[in-house]
């Protein structure tokens, strides 16, 4: 009533006057002023950052008041940077301030759901006196029942459940299908572990110590650029945003920065004022050409012609016209431009073969460790013929070689030879492959060549530069089919070529290439290519990507401050690798894990291989040997599983538990005896790769669990043949499978199955599609609501994701749930399971000493061309002996592998025995009688992150300097003093929670972490 009257007394409410009548007094109410006061008073303030896929992994200060959040702020504490640069701060955008409405959207997953059709059944064989396996064998031996729930997948029907039960079902579905098909049926899907390192952890760690498969992810939905393991071996390791800023040349192309890279992107727009030239490729007029001094507005796709004709005008004129010193050094340091390929007779022409390696030569050049995989190239000065050090034959087998030191062992200098054409044997045409008209066109150029004896052979080789030269067509006065200028519209790579594909003006092109070539050559490399998922998500990524980084290594800019390859798709990098692995993959309990890759597992299993209609010859070069010409797409996957060089999940067509059984009832008494029984049974076809029979039922995933994702919204290419196949419910599918995907490979079954999947269980924070097609959903904790970490390429810093308020309703971080899980899963199993030996088919990995498998010529044991051998023609098989009943108690505990084996990350080991005793100081240790008893404790969220920052030389630096010692012993060059400043530094949770932390140098990664210069990747 009083404020109605206040009201009434709107006109009266002055009550004098002051400074002349300039101000008055007034009598009025002012409580509506409360709601302004209250909207910004808060009980705590909390660090924390989002789990989110976005690069960003922003800090921000979380406000809590009465057990909730009201709002969040971004954090303005960053260290400072160098006083050239400008500071990292202040990183966040409006998105991030938006992320505590969600902790209270009507979409939140409240409390455990289960798809009634199912608990009915369950519950009615639970009733009829079953145990809870018994319960779930009931349902899924009985094909009505099992159709009556995975029939209505996406139709509704969830209803409330409890903790207890859910985990009951979901703990005896593992059980029984470890039971009666095989580990390697249950699988488990959830991208970008940088996001949320513990809550990825949770989830892999479960299905590593039950045998599970943990697949991979931003391949399948093609974020990962191929290119780069392709060309480096290395997944994705590129510049920080902040080196943008060091640079003097930038090109732009697929990514935009000021809205996919919104905390970043200031970089981006100051390095302006310091006068760097920014070039913006775009088919559209997107945010971030308005920066830009010049727009290429390439065709969609056509990004990797425009590279093409800009690599070609570098190579003309810093190559040919004049020989750039700077060019000349990186190329023979850093690239394989010098390096000698052979020459080899195909149809009565001459193509390129492999690289010429050590063992071609009599007396193997004096290399008597690892020949076939040694490469060679020629002295300048003498003639003579050399394997230089650095390539991969040093890696493994010796110490102290592998390096790029321009040096013989007798310590004498040599330089590499770049080009043959002032020195020669003769010119000859040799064939090149070329696709810009279709496969079967290919190109015709002339090429300098040496004659050697290669294995008592007359041989023609010639280096990767010069073989290169031709490719683009470069005129080097050797006549033949070249390029007759930059105007050439009818020869690829010419600038005019270019613009007949791309629209972009060939005057641009050439202005480009010759301003980025000439910025790198007078700043040793300061040119810099920023690209994203805008050039990436097309078929040909790689042939794009390529032509990218073709023009970076002729201009010498990859690895340099300011240059380089600098591709940002998603929170990619999982800065303390070498700490998260062991935990996350139970490596501290049992090595080897599965994995499986998405690409080739959901291809197969969800039947896209039975629809596809690109015929794989389509694909090959005129000059390609054409072994498996005739094969489809699905055929080379089978094959390259059969061969160890992709992972396979389910492995076999047999449950691998009863393989072991198998092999020791025919006398097999170790690991070597089960691989020998199982060798045979391949020979005999007793036993086969389940790739070859992938539709039948024995070779179906039974289980699948996807925490952290929207797999069937977001991840899922294909998302009708999901729903068809692998769920089996309602469906787009709009065709009928084709016959011309039958292959050579993969037995045909003419009925395509439905609904592979007995369970699928949502883990997640608020309903999405994914959710609305699983059987059973858990509800997660949010960002704010629970303790992990999380880390982005984006900038050298540490985050932490913190329990500002406890999780909403009935909701548990993700460690929690699958903790949960595998104390049901132990229950169960100690009368279902027991203790088992589980036969893991390990495809051969890189940076291992197995990756040098098979070096000159790729045989098949299966077409009879050799003898299938584990780790050399087929797949390491390994032996892991499980016990089942024991899983809660290694969920919980940091095992003893920490001690007896150490720690391992790209091939460097190093031990971890004082780290291992810290952190029973630290995380307090394991009470309970068992085998874990003793051991640093795991149950708690915030012990997990402590255990990866403790084990991590990226965040101890005692780890970082004996990581680096190790190194050094196998390059021969004392790396120690690379993190020996920071020896004494250890981050801790609690560190990065009051401050973010900048990580310590570390051999993961390729770059520096340093005061003195930004990351950029080497």
């Amino acid at each position: 009533m009083s404020h109605f009257l206040d009201r009434l007394n709107f006109f009266k409410k002055v009550q004098s006057t002051f400074s002349d009548g300039h101000g008055i007094v007034t009598n009025e109410d002012r409580q509506w002023e409360d709601g302004y006061r209250n909207r910004w008073r808060f009980d705590k303030v909390v660090r924390s950052t989002h789990g989110v896929n976005c690069t960003g992994s922003c800090s921000w200060n979380v406000h809590v008041k009465n057990g909730l959040v009201a709002f969040e702020m971004q954090a303005t504490d960053y260290p400072r940077t160098r006083p050239d640069m400008p500071n990292h701060e202040p990183r966040g955008c409006q998105r991030g301030a938006s992320f505590s409405w969600y902790l209270y959207s009507p979409h939140r997953v409240k409390h455990p759901m289960i798809r009634e059709r199912l608990v009915t059944l369950y519950r009615a064989e639970r009733a009829s006196g079953k145990d809870p396996v018994e319960a779930w064998e009931a349902i899924q031996s009985d094909p009505e029942k099992r159709r009556q729930y995975t029939a209505v997948r996406g139709l509704g029907g969830h209803i409330r459940s409890s903790w207890e039960e859910v985990t009951e079902i979901i703990a005896a579905a593992n059980v029984y299908t470890a039971k009666k098909h095989g580990p390697d049926r249950i699988v488990g899907f959830s991208p970008i572990p940088a996001m949320s390192m513990i809550s990825y952890a949770a989830g892999s760690r479960y299905l590593s110590l039950i045998g599970g498969a943990c697949l991979s992810f931003y391949d399948w939905y093609c974020d990962l650029p191929p290119a780069s393991p392709q060309t480096w071996g290395e997944q994705t390791d590129v510049p920080e945003a902040a080196d943008w800023y060091n640079s003097t040349y930038l090109i732009v192309a697929g990514a935009n920065l000021p809205m996919t890279r919104t905390p970043d992107a200031h970089f981006y727009s100051e390095v302006r004022y310091k006068g760097t030239k920014v070039v913006a490729i775009a088919p559209d007029y997107a945010e971030y050409v308005k920066f830009a001094d010049l727009w290429m507005p390439a065709k969609q796709g056509t990004d990797s012609a425009v590279f093409l004709a800009m690599g070609h005008v570098a190579l003309k004129e810093f190559f040919v016209d004049r020989q750039e010193p700077y060019f000349q050094e990186y190329a023979r340091t850093y690239t394989d431009l010098p390096m000698l390929v052979r020459l080899d007779r195909q149809d009565e022409k001459l193509v390129a073969g492999r690289l010429v390696r050590a063992s071609d030569f009599a007396d193997a050049l004096g290399e008597n460790n690892n020949p076939e995989w040694k490469t060679v190239v020629f002295d300048e000065a003498t003639g003579d013929i050399y394997a230089p050090n650095g390539s991969i034959g040093f890696r493994w087998g010796e110490k102290g070689n592998w390096n790029l030191l321009p040096r013989r062992k007798s310590n004498k200098e040599i330089q590499p030879s770049l080009s043959l054409v002032s020195d020669n044997d003769e010119v000859v045409e040799v064939h090149l492959p070329c696709f810009d008209s279709g496969v079967e066109k290919g190109m015709k150029r002339n090429i300098p060549v040496r004659k050697v004896q290669l294995n008592g052979k007359e041989t023609l080789v010639a280096t990767v530069f010069d073989l290169q030269m031709a490719q683009y067509g470069i005129d080097r006065g050797l006549g033949g089919d070249i390029a007759s200028g930059y105007d050439d519209i009818d020869t690829p790579n010419t600038p005019a070529w270019a613009e007949k594909i791309t629209g972009v003006k060939q005057a641009d092109i050439i202005r480009t290439g010759r301003e980025f070539a000439d910025n790198a050559a007078k700043t040793r490399g300061k040119s810099m290519v920023i690209l994203g998922a805008g050039i990436n998500h097309w078929y040909h990524n790689d042939m794009n990507y390529r032509a990218i980084m073709n023009l970076l290594h002729m201009c010498g800019c990859v690895g340099q401050s300011g240059g380089g390859w600098a591709h940002y798709v998603g929170q990619e990098k999982l800065r303390p690798q070498a700490g998260w692995l062991p935990v996350a993959f139970a490596l501290d309990w049992h090595r080897p894990p599965r994995h499986m890759n998405g690409t080739t597992f959901f291809y197969f299993h969800t039947d896209q291989w039975r629809y596809e209609r690109l015929d794989a010859d389509s694909l090959l070069a005129a000059t390609a040997k054409g072994k498996y010409k005739g094969s489809q797409l699905s055929d080379y996957n089978v094959v390259s599983q059969r061969l160890g060089w992709l992972p396979s999940a389910p492995h076999f067509n047999k449950n691998p538990l009863d393989i072991c059984k198998q092999a020791e009832a025919a006398g097999a008494t170790d690991e070597k005896g089960v691989a020998d029984y199982v060798v045979e049974q391949l020979k005999k076809g007793e036993i086969a790769f389940a790739a070859e029979d992938i539709d039948a039922p024995e070779n179906h995933p039974r289980n699948l669990f996807v925490w952290r994702a929207n797999l069937l919204g977001c991840s899922a290419k294909g998302h009708e043949y999901f729903l068809k196949h692998l769920l089996g419910a309602q469906n787009g599918v709009m065709q009928d499978v084709v016959k011309e995907a039958r292959g050579k490979e993969i037995k045909w079954h003419d009925e395509a199955p439905i609904a592979k999947l007995d369970l699928m269980v949502d883990i997640n924070f608020r309903m999405n599609s994914t959710g609305a097609y699983s059987d059973i959903i858990l509800p997660t904790a949010t960002w704010y609501e629970k303790d992990d970490l999380n880390t982005t390429d984006m900038h050298p810093f540490i985050h932490p994701l913190t329990e500002a308020v406890d999780p909403g309703w009935e909701s548990r971080s993700d460690w929690q749930i699958f903790k949960t899980i595998a104390q049901e899963f132990s229950v169960l199993a100690e009368k279902h399971l027991g203790t088992q030996k589980d036969l893991v088919a390990l495809p051969i990995l890189h940076d291992t000493p197995a990756e040098l498998a098979q070096p000159l010529e790729v045989k098949d044991w299966k077409r009879g061309e050799c003898e299938p051998v584990p780790g050399k023609t087929l797949p390491l098989l390994k032996v892991v002996e499980r016990n089942f009943a024991d899983t809660y108690k290694k969920y919980t505990a940091l095992g003893p592998l920490m001690v007896k084996l150490g720690n391992n990350v790209k091939g460097i080991d190093w031990n971890t025995e004082k780290e291992y005793e810290h952190l029973k100081e630290i995380c307090y240790t394991i009470q309970d009688e068992g085998v874990s008893q003793g051991m640093p404790s795991l149950e708690e969220d915030v012990n997990v992150c402590e255990t990866v920052l403790t084990l991590a030389p990226e965040t101890n630096g005692d780890v970082a300097v004996k990581s680096w010692r190790n190194l050094s012993e196998k390059t021969g060059i004392d790396h120690v003093h690379l993190a020996a400043p920071r020896e004494d530094d250890k981050i801790t949770f609690r560190d990065i929670k009051a401050q973010p932390r900048k990580i310590i140098t570390a051999p993961t990664w390729s770059g520096i972490e340093s005061e003195k210069v930004s990351y950029n990747a080497g």
